[in-house]
């Protein structure tokens, strides 16, 4: 039955001075899934912290982690969204009507028709 261990060794050394005395040698911190039992320190000088989780999350990613649903959900239309790459990665491209990229001022002709289009379009539902 294998832990899934989250922390490691606190040495004596990485503490401020005069604190040392006080804590013990080795600190583990450990999560114990399903039936499983937290072990116990061997050690006088060891300290165990043991959570326990349902056997289902065993191999699932840690609830800090996982996105929530509304983050999973896109807030805009796949359209729109490939749309919007398109537009964003155009400036790389040949015929982009830019100073950027192989080509790159052959297409300011094809930029101003695909203004045009757009205003045409934007007029025509607006009417």
């Amino acid at each position: 039955m294998p832990l899934l261990v989250l922390g490691s060794a606190v040495k004596a050394d990485d503490l401020p001075q005069g604190s040392a005395s006080a804590l013990p040698e080795k600190i583990s911190f450990l999560v114990a899934f399903g039936e499983e039992k937290c072990p116990e320190a061997t050690d006088p000088e060891e300290i165990v912290v043991c959570a326990t989780a349902p056997e289902g999350d065993r191999y699932r990613i840690p609830k800090d982690l996982r996105k929530g649903e509304e983050e999973a959900t896109a807030s805009q239309s796949w359209t729109s969204a490939v749309e919007s790459l398109d537009e964003s990665a155009r400036v790389m491209r040949p015929n982009s009507c830019s100073v950027v990229g192989t080509g790159g001022f052959t297409g300011c002709t094809q930029a101003l028709l695909r203004e045009w289009f757009a205003s045409r379009r934007g007029k025509i539902g607006a009417n």
